[in-house]
């Protein structure tokens, strides 16, 4: 029997300082680096195939749809997958999920080195990661709170939006090289190279099982009825259920526009190889962001600085829409990203402080689960809206309403996309900020506090 099945492997974070603390630092860090090598492979793959797609059809929708087809089975296997996270190893669902990405990137690479390639092969071997990333995102997420004391969480909550933004730099660069050089074909065996180094890191190290509580032995029953903890859980506290639904129209408004982001940079700098730069840009704001807070240390008002950066973040949304270069465009998202990262950490420290270790696998799924309820909705669309009616808007005399504010080039239709949704996000948000309930979240529900069973 490993250490991850062992019964000992029950417990409590252990305390700040001592050797048991450091080792799960460790841990974590090297999963973050871990998670970073397997995006920035994955993300090559779908920045090459995204490519290629835009510029054999010159269309937005199919772009769109695979942001759809990657959202749908999150939010309707996302509480299975909590469950499986509380009941069972979570390392062994994190090895189980990066052995699906491995197949599912064998079958895409085989659909276009066959020559065979259809849209539909993508959509399909699209959902089917997105159901092995229902499995790992809550196992991960869950693991969190078992391997960070609460002191350092800010802090590790920060490095870890890191992982994105830092692949969301390599990625995009090294796919606009690799496209060139090695095709759609070699970019996807890029991928599964990094899904294996994510395996193999996985079957290494170790991660606690936490103790059994009263709260989590009363929701001891089947998987199934499990897989709904997590909503029960929310419905009982109905202030953290409701910034979940704000989350979840803030969270569609932003991806309203950033669904679009490929074909929106590449049709106002005709370049894949500037879109890799400005993608990059971007996501040096996210871990410029994550550092910030990192230096920062524990953030005194954790909500206030969610609802704050994300005012912000819908502000430069609005920027990025109004830009008509790559610069312009780069230095937005940039300040977008920047936001996020203030918006995303402090959050997940609150649900890690107040969620019992043994319950987080399934209150985070049905989190993730209410957050992007909406987003398939955006992937749907965003795309259709772009094509058939703000781009071709763009041709018409009425635009020149608008066009002091977007320009009337390529790409201005969704310009003005992003300027609609990043408004529409920055009003929601303080509209939300100013409900006192909110402000009051963290103070108001109780810490969870250690204790056997």
């Amino acid at each position: 029997m490993n250490d991850a099945e062992a019964p000992a492997a029950s417990a409590s974070p252990a305390p700040v300082g001592s050797p048991a603390a450091s080792t799960g630092l460790a841990v974590y860090y090297v999963l973050l680096v871990t998670q970073a090598v397997s995006l920035i492979g994955s993300q090559v793959s779908q920045y090459a195939v995204g490519i290629a797609i835009y510029r054999a059809t010159g269309h937005a929708t199919p772009i769109a749809l695979v942001a759809f087809f990657s959202t749908v089975p999150a939010i309707v296997l996302g509480g299975l997958g909590g469950a499986l996270a509380d009941r069972f190893d979570r390392r062994g669902m994190m090895l189980i999920a990066n052995l699906g990405y491995v197949v599912v990137s064998g079958l895409l690479l085989l659909s276009f080195a066959s020559g065979a390639f259809q849209l539909w092969h993508l959509y399909a071997l699209t959902a089917g990661g997105a159901v092995f990333a229902a499995v790992e995102r809550p196992a991960f997420q869950a693991s969190v709170a078992m391997l960070v004391p609460d002191s350092h969480r800010d802090r590790a909550n920060a490095i870890g939006q890191v992982t994105g933004p830092a692949a969301g730099i390599i990625a995009p660069a090294l796919a606009g090289i690799l496209f060139a050089i090695v095709g759609v074909v070699g970019s996807i065996a890029i991928a599964i190279v990094a899904f294996i180094a994510a395996l193999s890191v996985l079957v290494i190290v170790r991660i606690p099982r936490p103790a059994e509580t009263a709260e989590g032995l009363a929701m001891q029953t089947s998987i199934w009825r499990q897989a709904f903890d997590g909503f029960r859980y929310l419905a009982a506290r109905r202030t953290l259920l409701g910034v979940c639904a704000y989350a979840s129209v803030g969270i569609f408004l932003a991806n309203v526009a950033l669904v679009l982001l490929t074909p929106y940079v590449l049709a106002r700098t005709g370049s894949a190889q500037v879109f890799g730069v400005v993608l990059g840009v971007m996501n040096v704001g996210g871990i410029a962001g994550a550092l910030a807070i990192g230096a920062w240390g524990r953030i005194g008002s954790r909500m206030h600085a969610v609802m704050l950066a994300s005012t912000a973040a819908g502000l430069c949304l609005c920027l990025a829409g109004a830009a008509r270069d790559a610069p312009a465009i780069g230095a937005s998202l940039f300040a977008t990203s920047f936001a996020i990262a203030f918006a995303n950490a402090p959050f997940f420290s609150i649900l890690q402080a107040k969620i019992a270790p043994d319950l987080q696998g399934r209150v985070f799924a049905a989190y993730f689960q209410v957050a992007t309820l909406m987003t398939p909705l955006a992937a749907v669309f965003a795309g259709p809206l772009a094509d058939r009616v703000f781009e071709p808007a763009r041709r018409q005399p009425a635009w020149r309403s608008v066009s002091w504010l977007v320009g009337a080039g390529p790409g201005a239709g969704m310009g003005l996309m992003f300027v609609v949704a990043g408004a529409l996000l920055a009003v929601l948000s303080l509209a939300v900020y100013a409900i006192p309930a909110v402000r009051r979240l963290e103070h108001d529900l109780p810490d969870h506090a250690p204790a056997s069973a």
